[in-house]
């Protein structure tokens, strides 16, 4: 059963988010900081990284690009999509808030099938 850490500040948004992902068949580890989701990266394998690009305490994308140098893909998930640099965007796939459970778990099918080719 693929892992994935999900980095999200908004409580509700999380849980929304966690609990497509369990559904999906995914085991999830949740933070609502970055500095959550470093400390929990450095913990067990992920197979994968789901981190929100603006948090209050940094940047899910500076994360994404921590999981990347490790070997395990991220997918970004904002609200803020036309204010993010080009060079971002074009890094990772990312998805647009409001976040519909099945396109969540279709954007993860997608990323985890493309990591493993």
């Amino acid at each position: 059963m693929p892992r994935i850490l999900l980095i999200e500040d908004d409580a509700n948004v999380r849980m929304v988010m966690e609990h497509a992902l369990i559904d999906g068949g995914y085991e999830v580890d949740t933070a609502g900081t970055v500095s959550v989701g470093y400390e929990l990266f450095l913990g067990p394998r992920y197979d994968l990284v789901v981190a929100d690009a603006r948090m209050p305490d940094g940047s899910g994308i500076e994360l994404a690009d921590k999981a990347r140098e490790n070997g395990v893909p991220a997918l970004i998930i904002t609200g803020y999509a036309f204010n993010l640099p080009r060079e971002d965007l074009d890094r990772f796939e990312f998805l647009l808030k409001p976040v519909h459970p099945s396109e969540l778990l279709q954007a993860v099918e997608r990323v985890l099938q493309t990591a493993s080719m």
